[in-house]
This record gives structure tokens, C-alpha cells and sequence, in this order.
């Protein structure tokens, strides 16, 4: 997509409004330009960039030797002070999170730095070292967790505790199941599929916690020029940040949605972690490392389908049978054995394929 800092003309609202733009849209373009203009970037046209998952939206801003990123957060969907409390903990920490250069917290609205276009996900489609691109994520990984071991992590962060996987792994039974049974599961169908979880969740849990990003993917991370070490490696998205295992953002990184990564791979960068954490017991982080991969990937099932049914974004449709490749790949450890079983029983091999398969037409 084209930059563009052309001035926009007098009367006109300086910001480009979405394609179903309604009064709602006007409004939110009218108070963004007025952010705008207190940040000292009126009369400059903010140009989309790719949007997410969520309800925030990103616009860039260019102007001389200038720019910085727009962030739309709108409330009550959206609440952008966890992402200024974790990115300026990110920094304090020696990585690179983007700085925030304003803000609007009532209004939703951040000015933050540009981190350029080269996220792993376009690097990786160039053809860029993917072993190179990964082991630096893992040493980003590895830095976060030894520096949290020294500062500590803000009790202020919500603990990823038993309720809060348990809501998460709900979202399968919740949509995904419908989807494709065509009904919801009785009553005790899902409480037994939530005992099964409770069951084995305890084993997931590690001698200490650290500081979870929960979306540590390639889509996630970029490249940035100019930078050494572990500063090379940008941070995205990090406000759902939590203390919990710290295995859970390897697997995040290794086991993705979006992308096959080679097994080889997987298990070296595996391997990479551990090894910086001497104390650490190989057999339970594989445990915890397997336990996790399974919540997060029935939550994937559940949430890639709420986007579809509920959002109108069935993009994220396509990558269904990927995660339920890597979904029964984690369900083979024995840690697992409650939730296999009750997948066996309920989601039979017919059963997971990506829900009303017309919706990609």
C-alpha cells in the first residue's frame, strides 16, 4: 500500500475513514483527527495498515524525516493502558517495544514508534534465514526471562491461572463445536470436556512464573535495523501480557496457526531454551510445553471460528487444519490422556475439518 503525507484540503476530515465507514466511523474520525492535531500531525493522512484479530486499527504517519504509528483502540472493546504499562515494562527490561510518543487513553487513541515493515511473517515469505529469525526470538525469550528472574514480574499482571485456561479452552466447545455439530453440547458434555482440562492443567505449572506475551509469533516480531542483539528483535502486541509458564511463548513461537515450522526446527529452538536454564527439568517443561500447546490451540479452534460467526472475518478459517495437525500431535503425551479421550468421543476425525467449509468460498 502506498504511502502517502499529502496534506488534506480545508474542510476535509484528515484521516481515511473504512470502506463500511457509517456516523459511527465519522465520529471516531473526527476525534481522531483531533488527537491528531494535539499530537502536532494535522493536516497529514494516516494510511491503514494491516489490521488483527482484535478492534484496534493502525494507521501510518510520514512527514520529512518523521513517523510514528497511529493506534485506534475504541473503548469499550479496547483499553490501551495495559499496552502502555507493557511496552514501557518491555523497555525497562532492555527489548524492543515500540515507545510511546502520545496519548488518549479515554478516547483510545496512541501515537507510537514506527518499527518499519519488515515483520517476520513478510521476511520469512522473502526467504529469509528462518533459523537465523527464530533463534533470535528464542535469545529474545531467554533475555525477557532472566531479566524477569532478577526485577521480578508486576503483580499488577493477571496470573494465567486455571480459570482464566479453563475460560480459554472453553471457547472450543463454545463455537467451534456448534460450528461444525450443527448443535451445542449438552450441559454435561461440556462440563466433563472442562474436568478433563482441570485434570490436567496442574502439570503445566512450573517452578516459577515469568512474564507471558501469550501472542509471541511471527506476525508478532520484527526485524529492526540499526539494532544488536536481542534489541534487533521488535515486540508487537503484548498487552494481554500475564505471569504464567514459561513455556507457553515458546510454544506460541514453535507452534504456530499461521505457519508450518519444521520439526527439526521446533525441537532445536526447544532445546535452545532449556539449555539457558540450567535448573530447569526437561522432562516437565516438555510436559508444561505440551499441556499448553493443546489449551492454546483449543482455544485457536474456538477463536478463529468466534471470528468467522461472530466478527465476519473468516479468513482465519484456512488455517483450522493446521492447528488440529499440531492439536492431535500434543494429545499423543500422556499427560494429555483426559482431554484425548473426550476429543475421541465428541470431535471424531470427521468432525475436525474447518466448520461450514462453504463460508472460504
Amino acid at each position: 500500500m502506498r504511502n502517502s503525507t499529502r496534506p488534506i484540503g480545508s474542510g476535509e476530515i484528515p484521516f481515511l475513514l473504512p470502506a463500511a465507514a457509517g456516523p459511527c466511523d465519522t465520529q471516531r474520525g473526527l476525534a481522531m483527527a483531533a488527537f491528531l492535531d494535539r499530537c502536532g500531525w494535522a493536516g497529514f493522512e494516516p494510511v491503514p495498515l494491516a489490521g488483527d484479530a482484535s478492534f484496534r486499527r493502525y494507521y501510518r504517519l510520514r512527514g520529512g524525516d518523521r513517523r510514528a504509528v497511529l493506534m485506534d483502540a475504541p473503548s469499550p472493546q479496547e483499553d490501551v493502558a495495559p499496552y502502555i504499562a507493557v511496552a514501557a515494562l518491555l523497555r525497562r527490561l532492555g527489548l524492543s517495544a515500540p515507545e510511546v510518543f502520545s496519548e488518549d487513553r479515554s478516547a483510545g487513541f496512541l501515537l507510537i514508534e514506527d518499527f518499519g515493515d519488515d515483520t517476520y511473517t513478510r521476511l520469512l515469505q522473502r526467504g529469509a534465514n528462518e533459523e537465523l529469525l527464530y533463534t533470535l526470538a528464542v535469545d529474545t525469550l531467554v533475555e525477557l526471562q532472566r531479566a524477569v528472574e532478577t526485577d521480578g514480574i508486576p503483580t499488577h499482571l493477571p496470573l494465567y491461572d486455571t480459570t482464566r485456561l479453563l475460560a480459554e479452552a472453553a471457547l472450543l466447545v463454545d463455537w467451534y463445536v456448534p460450528a461444525v455439530l450443527g448443535a451445542r453440547l449438552a450441559g454435561p458434555e461440556r462440563d466433563e470436556y472442562l474436568a478433563a482440562w482441570r485434570a490436567v492443567l496442574p502439570d503445566a505449572a512450573l517452578p516459577s512464573d515469568t512474564l507471558v506475551l501469550r501472542d509471541f509469533h511471527v506476525d508478532n516480531l520484527m526485524l529492526l535495523s540499526g539494532r544488536r542483539g536481542v534489541q534487533s528483535c521488535g515486540l508487537l502486541d503484548f498487552q494481554d501480557a500475564v505471569r504464567g509458564p514459561p513455556s507457553y511463548d515458546l510454544v506460541s513461537l514453535l507452534e504456530d496457526a499461521r505457519r508450518d515450522v519444521p520439526v527439526t526446527l521446533r525441537e532445536a529452538m526447544t532445546d535452545r531454551l532449556i539449555a539457558a536454564f540450567p535448573a530447569l527439568e526437561r522432562s516437565a517443561f516438555l510436559r508444561s510445553a505440551a499441556i499448553l500447546a493443546a489449551q492454546r490451540n483449543c482455544k485457536i479452534l474456538g477463536i478463529f471460528t468466534r471470528l468467522w460467526k461472530r466478527d465476519g472475518k473468516p479468513a482465519y478459517l484456512v488455517h483450522i487444519p493446521r492447528v488440529w495437525r499440531l492439536l492431535e500431535e500434543e494429545l499423543r503425551h500422556p499427560a494429555l490422556g483426559p482431554v484425548a479421550q473426550w476429543l475421541d468421543r465428541h470431535l471424531p476425525q470427521w468432525a475436525r475439518r474447518i466448520p461450514m467449509t462453504q463460508a472460504m468460498a
